[in-house]
C-alpha cells in the first residue's frame, strides 16, 4: 500500500475515534486511535512527507493510554494494554505466515513474516525508559532553531563514578571552544578515550573514522545532524542536535543537547577530539551513552557497538585456543582481502592477562583496539592498531624502541618512523600477526551489507537479535521479546532445534567475605571462590551460563575431575568462559564427554561482593553439589 493511502486511511480512523470519543463510546474510540496511529507509522515508513507524524501518532497513543485508564477506573475488567494488543497482533500476523509457508505462497508469508517483526520492533522502542522511535523521512525535517538555546527534557546523563569524582559541571561548547566546529577532519588518530569505559565504542568510532577518510564515503558523518546543503553535519549555536543509530533492529533517531561534562580545570570527561574546537566524537558518544542509560557504562564489544553505528553485520572470530576451527593463515588472508576490497571494519580485543604482563607487552587487559592497516611484506604480515586511550602501546618486536627487528626496507614501506613515534604516544603501532594471535583473544568484524548481496560471499552465517533487550547486555533479566535477523550469502535452511537442552540447573550463589572474587591472576582469592561440582551422566551438549552484579566483570572456569571411559579429542583439563564481560558471560560446548566437573564462577577483581545466578544445561542428566 502506497503512502497516499495509508494517509487517508489516517484520517478516516482518527476521525472515527474522535466521533466514538465524544460520545463516550471509549473501547471503540482506543481500536480506531490505534489503528490512526499504526496507519500513520506505516506511512512515515512508506516515505509519506506529511508534517509532525511522529508527534500526531504520540497524540494518539496517549489518548488511547488516557482511555485506557478511564476505562480501568469504570470496570473491573481492565482493557488490555498497548503493550498486550502489540503482541496479540505479531502473533497473529507469525501464524498467518507460518500458514502461508506451509501452503508454499512464499511472497505471502513475507510480507507477513514482515509486518510481524515490525509489530516487535514497535514494541521495543522503550529503551532505558526513553521512547526512541523508528528514524523516517520526516526526521530530516527536525526542527534545529531555537530562541533559546536547547535542553533535552530527558535531562543530563547519568556520570559514571570516575566522572563523579572529578566532577565540576555541565558545560556547552561555545564556553571551553573558541570557535566550535563539528568537523575539520574525519581521522581516527584525532579521537581520545578519557574516563567513559568505553572502549570498544571508541575503537568502532575510530575504525569507522578511518572507514570514510580511506573511501571517502560519508559512513559515520552521515549520521549527525543538522546537516547542511552538501550534506555535511553543522555546529548548532541553538544546541539541539539528532543522531541517527541502529538499535534494537532499525535505525532510530536519538535527540540530545550539547552539554557536556567537565572538570574544575575545564578538561572534557567524555571521549572527545584532539582538535578542541571538534564536536563530532563528543556529540555521537553522547547519543549513543544515553540509549545506553548515561555514562555510568559497562561496556559492551565491538560488534554491537559497530552494528550502532553503522548498520553493519557483526561476526566475531576467537582466536584463543578453545576454538579448533581458528586458521592463522586462512584467517589473516581473509582479512587481508576484505580490508583493502572496502568490505569489512575490523577491531580486535585483548583477553585476561595479569597487571605484570599487561605492564610489558604496553597492552590494556580486556580492551578493545581499532585495526587502521593491514600490510604484507616479504612474507611478514602486519597489522596497525591504535589504542582508544590514544596513549600507551604496544612493547613487543616491532615497537618503536625495537632496534633489531626493523630494517630500513620495512620502516619506508610502513611508513614508521621510530625517532618521531618515541617523540609522541599517540596509541597508534605496529604489530605482527602471528603476535597479535598470540597476546589477542578476538576479532570483531563488520561487514557491508552489499556483500551479502555478492555471489561470492562468506560461507558462515551471521545471527543478529533484535529486540527489547539493552543492546549492551543480554541477560533473561532484561527482555524476552525480540526478532532474529539471519545473513547470509548462501542458500540456508532456518529452523528451532526441536529438542533444546532438555535438563537444567539452576544456582543461586554469592561472592562473599574479604578476600572472595578474583580471576585466577589473584592466586590468594582465587581460591575463596564458590565451587559447584557436577556430573554429567553421559556425552553431549553443554552450555553454562553466569550473571551477576552489572558493575563486575564475571568469568567462570570448568576443570575436568574424570571422565567416563576414553574422552577422546573432545575432552579438556580446563575450559574458561573467555573474555570476563560485565554482568554476563556463557560457555557453550558442543560435545562434553560423561564425567565429573568442577565449575568456578568468578569475578575478574578480588573483594567484589553480591549474588549471581549460575544457569546448567545438557541433553544429560545433570546432578549438581557444592563444594565451597
Amino acid at each position: 500500500m502506497d503512502c497516499t493511502a495509508l494517509e487517508l486511511d489516517a484520517v478516516k480512523f482518527a476521525k472515527t475515534a474522535v466521533t466514538y470519543d465524544q460520545n463516550g463510546k471509549y473501547n471503540e474510540a482506543v481500536f480506531y486511535y490505534k489503528e490512526a496511529a499504526q496507519a500513520l507509522i506505516y506511512a512515515g515508513m512508506a516515505g509519506s512527507k506529511l508534517e509532525g507524524i511522529q508527534d500526531k501518532v504520540n497524540e494518539y497513543l496517549d489518548r488511547v493510554q488516557a482511555l485506557h485508564n478511564a476505562v480501568q477506573a469504570q470496570r473491573s475488567d481492565p482493557l488490555k494494554s498497548r503493550q498486550q494488543v502489540d503482541l496479540e497482533r505479531a502473533h497473529f500476523l507469525v501464524t498467518q505466515a507460518f500458514e502461508e509457508d506451509e501452503k508454499g505462497n512464499g511472497d505471502e508469508a513475507i510480507e507477513l513474516y514482515t509486518q510481524a517483526e515490525i509489530e516487535v520492533l514497535r514494541s521495543t522502542s522503550t529503551i532505558n525508559s526513553i521512547a526512541y522511535v523508528p528514524f523516517m523521512s520526516v526526521d530530516l525535517k527536525e526542527r534545529f532553531a531555537f530562541p533559546v538555546p536547547f535542553s533535552d527534557k530527558t535531562g543530563k546523563l547519568a556520570l559514571s563514578p570516575k566522572q563523579k569524582a572529578i566532577f565540576s559541571r555541565w558545560v556547552r561548547p561555545d564556553e571551553i571552544c573558541n570557535n566550535p566546529t563539528m568537523i575539520l577532519s574525519v581521522s581516527s588518530f584525532s579521537i581520545k578515550q578519557t574516563v567513559v569505559s568505553d572502549c570498544s565504542f571508541v575503537a568502532s568510532l575510530a575504525i569507522s573514522a578511518a572507514y570514510e577518510r580511506r573511501y571517502n564515503k560519508k559512513l559515520i558523518t552521515s549520521i549527525i545532524y543538522p546537516q547542511n546543503r552538501r550534506g555535511e553535519p553543522e555546529y548548532n549555536p541553538c544546541g539541539k542536535y539528532m543522531v541517527k543509530l541502529h538499535i534494537n533492529g532499525v535505525p532510530r533517531k536519538v535527540i540530545i543537547d550539547d552539554f557536556l561534562p567537565v572538570d574544575r580545570h575545564g578538561e572534557l570527561l567524555c571521549s572527545y577530539s584532539s582538535n578542541r574546537n571538534e564536536l563530532w566524537v563528543s556529540l555521537i558518544e553522547k547519543a549513543y551513552m544515553k540509549v545506553m542509560g548515561g555514562y555510568d557504562f559497562p561496556g559492551s564489544n565491538s560488534n554491537i557497538d559497530l552494528h550502532a553505528l553503522t548498520g553493519w553485520i557483526p561476526e566475531r572470530i576467537a582466536m584463543h585456543s578453545d576454538n579448533q576451527s581458528f586458521s592463522k593463515d586462512d584467517t589473516f588472508r581473509m582479512l587481508y582481502q576484505r580490508f583493502h576490497r572496502g568490505d569489512v571494519l575490523i577491531t580486535t580485543a585483548t583477553g585476561v592477562m595479569t597487571e605484570e604482563e599487561g605492564e610489558r607487552w604496553g597492552l590494556v587487559p580486556t580492551h578493545a583496539y581499532a585495526v587502521l592497516d593491514i600490510r604484507e611484506h616479504k612474507g611478514m604480515r602486519f597489522l596497525q592498531l591504535k589504542n582508544p586511550w590514544s596513549h600507551l602501546r604496544w612493547k613487543g618486536r616491532f615497537s618503536e624502541r625495537d632496534e633489531k627487528n626493523w630494517t630500513p626496507e620495512l620502516l619506508k614501506y610502513l611508513n614508521f618512523d621510530p625517532k618521531t613515534a618515541q617523540k609522541f604516544d599517540n596509541g597508534v603501532f605496529w604489530i605482527v600477526w602471528e603476535d597479535l594471535c598470540q597476546y589477542y583473544d578476538v576479532i570483531y568484524l563488520s561487514w557491508s551489507p552489499a556483500l551479502f548481496r555478492e555471489s561470492s560471499c562468506i560461507h558462515r552465517m551471521t545471527l543478529h537479535r533484535t529486540g527489547s533487550l539493552s543492546p549492551s547486555l543480554f541477560t533473561r533479566q532484561m527482555g524476552r521479546k525480540f526478532t532474529t535477523q539471519v545473513y547470509s550469502g548462501c542458500k540456508f535452511t532456518f529452523s528451532k532445534i526441536p529438542t533444546p537442552f532438555t535438563h537444567t540447573k539452576r544456582i543461586n550463589g554469592q561472592w562473599k567475605g574479604l578476600s572472595a572474587g578474583g580471576c585466577g591472576n589473584y592466586k590468594d582469592s582465587y581460591k575463596h571462590n564458590p565451587i559447584y561440582q557436577f556430573n554429567l551422566e553421559r556425552p553431549g551438549p553443554l552450555l553454562i551460563e553466569l550473571r551477576g552484579s552489572r558493575q563486575y566483570s564475571v568469568g567462570f572456569e570448568v576443570v575436568t575431575v574424570s571422565t567416563v571411559g576414553e574422552a577422546g579429542p573432545a575432552g579438556f583439563q580446563k575450559k574458561s568462559s573467555g573474555d570476563y564481560r560485565c554482568g554476563f558471560c556463557y560457555m557453550e560446548a558442543d560435545f562434553v564427554p560423561a564425567g565429573i566437573y568442577n565449575v568456578t564462577p568468578t569475578t575478574f577483581l578480588p573483594k567484589q561482593e553480591g549474588p549471581f545466578f549460575l544457569d546448567l544445561a545438557s541433553t544429560s542428566p545433570l546432578k549438581v553439589s557444592q563444594l565451597q
